[in-house]
Order: C-alpha cells, then sequence, then structure tokens
C-alpha cells in the first residue's frame, strides 16, 4: 500500500482533508494531528474500519478506541446516558485533551470499544482534526497512530516511521501541541474517576464537578491492584534500549547517573541521558538530551516521545532519565514516563 502525506498549508487544506475524509467513508485509516498526540482514525461505526486499526498497530482487541467527534451533539447518537456532569466537563474543557467514559448506544460496535458496553468520547481541540472528523462523517475512532507499545507519535514523521505502507493518508499538521495523550475520566459511576492522568489533572476537573477520584489501579504499588482502563495494563511508549528513572534529591540523582554511565561505557555500551535544561550540562558520559526546562513543565511533555524516538535512531542500548514531580503534569508526565521504563526505578541513595 502507498500512504498519502497531505501538508496542511493553505490552498490544499481544504482539498486534503476532503480526501481524507472520503478515505474514512470507504472504511480507510487516515493519520491526522491533534493537540495530544497524533492519531489513527477510522470510521467508528463501521467494525470493519475499526479492525483495521488494530491490525495496523497490532493492538490487543481488548483495548478499546476513543472516539472523537466534532459538535456536541453528536455525543447522543453513539451515548445511550449523557448525565449532567458531561455536560458540564464539556462546557468547561471541550474542545480540548479530555476523554469522557459513557454507556454506549447500540450505534457503537463493540468492536470499537474493545467488547465493553462503554464508550470513550473526546472532541480535539485541533481544527484540522474538527474538520476530518465531519468530512469522515462525524464520529472517527482514533488511538496513537503508531505500532502498539512504541512511543506516541507527535509529528507526521513519527507516524510515517511507523505506519508508512500500512495506512492510507497521513496529514501533516506540525508538531503535537500538548505532547501527551488526553486525561480519560469514567462518568459511569457515581463518583468521576481519572482511569488515565492528562494535561487536564485532578483538580481542574474538581473544580467543576466538585469530587473526583484517581483510579486505584494508577496510583497503588500492591500489584494486584490493576487498573480499570484496559489499555493501561499494558506496556506503552517503551524505546528500544532499556530505560530506567532515577529518583531522588536531584544532586543525587545527578551523581548517581553519572556513575551509572560511566560503567555502561566502560562495557563498551551506547548509552543515553535524559536531563533538562537545567542539569544537561552536568552530566558527564553518553548521549545526553535537555527534555525542556523545569520552569516550564508543558516543554518536558512536548518533547518526551520524541526524545525517546530519537534515542531510538542512535541505538543506544540503555537510557537513564531524571524523574518529573512537577505542579500540573507531573502526574501525567510520570505515568508515561514509568510505564515506557517498564517500571524500572532507580533510588539515587
Amino acid at each position: 500500500m502507498e500512504t498519502a502525506m497531505e501538508v496542511m498549508r493553505d490552498g490544499v487544506k481544504e482539498e486534503g482533508i476532503r480526501r481524507a475524509g472520503e478515505i474514512l467513508k470507504r472504511g480507510g485509516l487516515v493519520a491526522f494531528p491533534t493537540e495530544t498526540v497524533y492519531g489513527l482514525g477510522a470510521n467508528a461505526l463501521d467494525e470493519a474500519a475499526s479492525a483495521k486499526i488494530y491490525s495496523a498497530k497490532g493492538r490487543p482487541s481488548d483495548n478499546p478506541l476513543i472516539v472523537h467527534i466534532a459538535d456536541w451533539d453528536a455525543i447522543y447518537r453513539i451515548a445511550e446516558e449523557v448525565p449532567a456532569q458531561a455536560k458540564m466537563l464539556a462546557d468547561a474543557f471541550w474542545p480540548g485533551p479530555l476523554t469522557m467514559i459513557l454507556k454506549k448506544s447500540s450505534q457503537v460496535p463493540l468492536g470499537t470499544t474493545g467488547g465493553l458496553d462503554t464508550v470513550a468520547v473526546r472532541m480535539p481541540a485541533n481544527e484540522v482534526a474538527r474538520e476530518l472528523i465531519r468530512a469522515g462523517g462525524g464520529y472517527v475512532a482514533a488511538p496513537s497512530a503508531n505500532t502498539s507499545g512504541r512511543p506516541s507519535p507527535t509529528t507526521a514523521q513519527h507516524v510515517a516511521q511507523d505506519m508508512n505502507g500500512v495506512i492510507d493518508m497521513i496529514i501533516d499538521g506540525g508538531d503535537a501541541d500538548i505532547g501527551l495523550e488526553s486525561t480519560i475520566v469514567d462518568l459511569t459511576e457515581d463518583i468521576p474517576t481519572i482511569l488515565r492522568p492528562g494535561y487536564i489533572n485532578k483538580d481542574m476537573l474538581e473544580a467543576v464537578v466538585g469530587r473526583a477520584e484517581m483510579d486505584k489501579g494508577l496510583i497503588s504499588d500492591n500489584a494486584d491492584i490493576r487498573p480499570k482502563a484496559p489499555g493501561m495494563k499494558y506496556r506503552h511508549y517503551a524505546p528500544k534500549a532499556q530505560l530506567f528513572i532515577v529518583e531522588g534529591e536531584m544532586e543525587r540523582v545527578r551523581e548517581k547517573i553519572n556513575e551509572l554511565t560511566a560503567q555502561h561505557l566502560q562495557s563498551g555500551e551506547r548509552v543515553g541521558v535524559i536531563g533538562t535544561d537545567e542539569s544537561a550540562s552536568c552530566y558527564r558520559n553518553g548521549i545526553v538530551k535537555s527534555i525542556g526546562s523545569r520552569q516550564d513543565e508543558n516543554s518536558i511533555a512536548h518533547h518526551l516521545y520524541g526524545i525517546l524516538r530519537e534515542f531510538d535512531e542512535m541505538d543506544v542500548t540503555v537510557i537513564y532519565s531524571e524523574s518529573f514531580d512537577t505542579p500540573q503534569m507531573g502526574q501525567a508526565i510520570m505515568n508515561r514516563l514509568i510505564k515506557a521504563a517498564g517500571h524500572q526505578i532507580i533510588p539515587a541513595q
């Protein structure tokens, strides 16, 4: 299959979106930009089209797809129940990086929802994404546009690395703004429950709905307590190299990383280090990359997946990263980093 690349620029945008919409209506696959990461889109109401997403990504079939809509009224066709909290959250955060879990209607095939009786719904803030959704029929199922388990794509070039020749079209809309997937909140229980942390955090949700909880599977150290969201039980975002997170007081973290990287270099290994603008110059060994500034946590989120992919291209065998306990997005950043590392955390003592 030849994958077409459409660059969204003046003069071609409207025609490119029209062609992409026709592909979706025919049951094809189109990768497109959102404000979070690039999505791999198919007609959400066409079970065969959704099946193509799972096949292209190598995604487990019990991992539900998020249905993207462009207009609020579209929600009533795919959700059996739309609680008042959903409208409150939509008024506050849509279009934007928030996904809501609702009871699904019979219009949504089980092949889209991973066999569940619920549906995940989001209205993206990216204008190109919303225009594509409308052009494609109004309901676009879309996980991240990468091979399952790999770092999520934040540029069209990342998508091409994994999906070229596998899908019909890639829409190039530039870099994703945020760089991390949306917050997922379950509204099928009495108390809204965060199943995946993201840009919109618990405090922001509680300012709207009064009370929200974190899924116990996200915050418990007990391996027997599983996350409620099926997708959270799988390894995600992983680079090819072994990734370790070093936690502790920053001076000790830097000393520990320098100690560990020196050992690897003596063994002839190619090693990478993820630091920040404030700390990168403190590392003496290996390939050192700054993920951004601790004074600008958005920059850390924005660069995370891109840096992991850069290290893949450099064929490093091991990566050591600082941890990032930042005020708003720290939990979301660390959720992705810990999963990418396979929970390999080294205390800096």
